[in-house]
């Protein structure tokens, strides 16, 4: 399955709908295609990357970035 581009306007928005449309609201993945201008299918795969995501980062999987503070 090819991916999708995201922009930063539709990652917002599917991070608003989830919080929105729960596990629990009817036609939940429907309803989150809805409001991104997605398919389900795309919007279900983008939830299980965030969630493959977030699992990694809790197991100090994903590096800290580095931010230097030192102006020079």
């Amino acid at each position: 399955m090819a991916s999708s581009s995201w922009t930063p306007r539709q990652n917002k928005l599917f991070e608003r709908a989830l919080a929105l449309y729960d596990r629990e609201t009817p036609d939940r993945w429907q309803n989150v295609a809805r409001e991104v201008g997605k398919s389900v299918e795309e919007v279900k795969r983008h939830y299980e990357i965030l969630k493959e995501d977030v699992k990694r980062i809790e197991h100090g999987q994903v590096p800290y970035p580095y931010c230097s503070t030192n102006r020079t």
